[in-house]
């Protein structure tokens, strides 16, 4: 029997999971990876091994609302790691935590005090982070005497300067954790890592990552740490995504209240999933649905996704006092070209010069060799980083 790490992203209506050799270094390619998606309506299992056969591709049978159906998938997962496992014991587990608040600035042994702590962050995260507890819980039940490594999506950002993490609130209001944090914290310590091998030293530079998926969110980089990202209290703010707004005037949530009795509850739904790329449109959250529409909505939708992403590149260029890398990631970063094109070309003005021919072939670096800007297309890896930290901080 083989020694492995497993890791585990458990969101509100899906749950990632991966299971990696315990080698040092740790290898990026996993043994075997898979998702329960669904949660909440019909959910289903799909996993592969390492070669990229099916290990699985089914229904799961389970009943209820979608809490008590996250809570039969991850005892589902459990039941069905067990039974696939041959070979491998599990002697560590790396969770993706969405929120570390102020208090964690590195991934850590979940303990129970931890975890306690953990659960005080659940006002600041109340839609990612009790399910990440749930995994917790759940693995720590079925792997008695396993150490679980808990690494957080806000760690990452923990290096701005103060005043990039300020609201202008009242100092008693911020005394309570109401701040900004940032998220997708794990995906930019990948790319950070990556980046030297293909900027060499320009990677210490100023650089600013796009993570453009169903979330998106960018990051400004000098010296391969966090200056500045689009993201704040909640993953919420910032650039338009697949069904949440984005940054929007406060005061259209107080129109809502007043004017249609919106209560906290109808102001999440709005924000989190009736809005963004889906809300626009009236078709699709998927950029790809919309990218091959002729619907006039489709369109609408795409240039307003297209029109906050340049203007959030613009205010991160300005924070870091210029830029010398552009980087794309995350499903929409990597695959969608179109969405790339229309923001290097409007980014001319920064020196971007986009080279099409590598850009519609999602080529490493699509910019040419007369641009100031380098710009990339990186794929990121945040089950890697899980069983990196975990391996890192087991042994």
């Amino acid at each position: 029997m083989a020694d492995a790490i497993l890791t585990l992203n458990a969101g509100s209506s899906s749950i990632k999971f991966a299971l990696y050799a315990k080698t040092r270094p740790i290898s990026p390619i996993a043994e075997m990876t898979g998702q329960i998606d669904g949660i909440g309506a019909r959910p289903h299992i799909k996993a592969k091994d390492k070669a990229g056969n099916k290990l699985d591709d089914v229904d799961i049978p389970l009943v209820g609302n979608a809490e008590t159906q996250h809570h039969g998938a991850l005892e589902f997962l459990v039941d069905w790691l067990h039974g696939h496992e041959a070979g491998w014991t599990i002697i560590g587990v790396g969770h993706r935590v969405v929120h570390g608040g102020s208090v964690y600035s590195q991934p850590v042994l979940l303990t129970d005090t931890c975890t306690d702590k953990l659960r005080q962050f659940v006002p600041l995260a109340p839609l990612h982070q009790p399910h990440n507890l749930d995994g917790i819980d759940a693995l720590h039940a079925c792997l008695p005497g396993v150490p679980q490594v808990g690494c957080f999506d806000t760690a990452f950002h923990r290096s701005q300067p103060e005043v990039a993490q300020r609201y202008a609130l009242p100092r008693k209001i911020s005394a309570e954790g109401v701040r900004r944090y940032g998220f997708h914290g794990l995906s930019y310590e990948y790319i950070a890592g990556a980046l030297p091998d293909v900027l060499g030293k320009k990677a210490d530079g100023k650089v600013i990552v796009a993570h453009l998926g169903n979330g998106a969110s960018l990051c400004a980089m000098e010296g391969r740490k966090s200056i500045a990202t689009t993201m704040g209290f909640t993953a919420v703010e910032g650039l338009m995504m697949g069904t949440r707004t984005g940054s929007i005037d406060p005061g259209v949530l107080l129109y809502m209240m007043d004017e249609h009795g919106y209560d906290s509850k109808a102001l999440t739904k709005l924000l989190y999933k009736e809005s963004g790329l889906l809300g626009v449109s009236g078709i699709s959250q998927d950029m790809r649905t919309l990218l091959a529409s002729d619907e006039p909505e489709a369109k609408e939708a795409v240039e307003l996704f297209c029109y906050r992403l340049i203007r959030e590149i613009g205010s991160l260029t300005a924070a870091l006092g210029g830029l010398d890398a552009l980087v794309f990631t995350g499903g929409i970063g990597e695959h969608a070209a179109p969405v790339r094109a229309a923001a290097c070309r409007n980014l001319a003005w920064l020196g971007v010069d986009l080279d099409d021919a590598a850009n519609q072939r999602d080529a490493e670096r699509i910019s040419s060799a007369n641009s100031k800007v380098d710009v990339l297309v990186l794929p990121t890896n945040e089950e890697w980083m899980l069983a990196r930290h975990a391996v890192e901080i087991i042994h």
